[in-house]
């Protein structure tokens, strides 16, 4: 690790000036940032620790939600109010990690945690979004954990967290402050797809900082969160599906999903939202869905196996969700 400056913020004003300076980078739980910076993936010349900042409130937020960019993930998955309306975050976020990283590890953190690839990680190695240039080594290499949706030549990378995910399905949105003042963008827009500039991996300008996440009005219905890993704790997502679906009579009212593992970020289809809302459950509807979400897929060898694995997985949720016999 290279030596670095620390700066507290006691202000949010203070903290987005601080974190504007060229090589700033902000800390909260650090259970990421600690980690690359003692690979020298990030070499940051200052840190700007948030901790102080009044941002670890969940509190009411007119019909629904509003977690603080400071609450633990811990804090946020046993709050009455989540495992009640939002089982589906809760269920997202214990899939996670370990309790000891869940009891440290942060709202605003975990959206903006870096991806797990080994080029990444790996500085004798090829990697576009850590040195903009220079290749994409698992484009030819090892790419078993890597996408299969939204790549490009530069990056196939993937969003390895949870909880975005089962954010994603409950159409959270992102509440941002910076020197320009605040603003507040859709979750499902939060993340960039790579692109020619996998480097920028979201819509945060410099200075500017999450402050919380909104979750909407509960729908109520089903709310499922799958995961599919190598091992069974401790793993990231091959797949994860993120599923909340409410039933009407014999007809799905309600269907959001969302997608972990397959994307540079949670990967949320509308067009499969909208294909399931309104229908009567089937497998053969189930099978349009799957077709939709994968019909511009593209595997890189060692990951081709995620697609099949992702019919199945999105297939497993839907019977479960809706109760239909396979």
């Amino acid at each position: 690790m290279r030596p670095f400056d620390y700066k507290r913020a006691e202000r949010l004003e203070h903290a987005g000036q601080l974190a504007a300076a060229e090589d700033t980078l902000a800390i909260a739980g650090g259970t990421n940032l600690i980690d690359l910076m003692k690979l020298q993936v990030e070499t940051p010349a200052t840190l700007v620790d948030l901790n102080h900042l009044p941002l670890a409130g969940i509190e009411e937020h007119e019909d629904g939600l509003r977690i603080g960019a400071l609450a633990t993930n811990t804090a946020t998955a046993v709050h009455p109010r989540v495992r009640a309306d939002y089982p589906l975050l809760a269920r997202a976020i214990l899939a996670g990690a370990t309790q000891q990283l869940r009891n440290k590890a942060t709202t605003g953190g975990n959206l903006c945690q870096r991806t797990r690839c080994w080029y990444f990680t790996n500085t004798d190695q090829p990697c576009n979004k850590r040195e903009p240039g220079s290749g994409c080594g698992a484009l030819m290499g090892r790419a078993d954990l890597h996408a299969v949706l939204g790549t490009s030549e530069a990056c196939i990378a993937t969003y390895p967290g949870d909880m975005a995910v089962a954010m994603a399905a409950l159409d959270a949105t992102v509440e941002i402050a910076g020197e320009k003042g605040s603003r507040s963008v859709p979750l499902r827009e939060f993340h960039l797809l790579p692109g020619d500039t996998p480097h920028i991996e979201n819509v945060l300008e410099p200075g500017e900082i999450i402050t919380a996440v909104t979750l909407p009005t509960p729908v109520g219905g089903k709310q499922i969160y799958r995961k599919v890993r190598e091992r069974s704790s401790y793993a990231f997502a091959l797949v994860s599906v993120a599923a909340a679906l409410r039933m009407e009579g014999e007809s799905i009212a309600h269907a959001a999903l969302a997608f972990g593992g397959l994307a540079h970020k949670p990967w949320h289809d509308p067009r499969i939202d909208d294909l399931l809302t309104g229908e009567k459950p089937s497998m053969a509807l189930f099978d349009k869905a799957a077709d939709l979400l994968l019909e511009d897929a593209q595997g890189y060898g060692e990951n081709d196996a995620k697609i099949p694995l992702a019919r199945r997985a999105l297939t497993a949720t839907l019977i479960d969700a809706t109760g239909v016999s396979a």
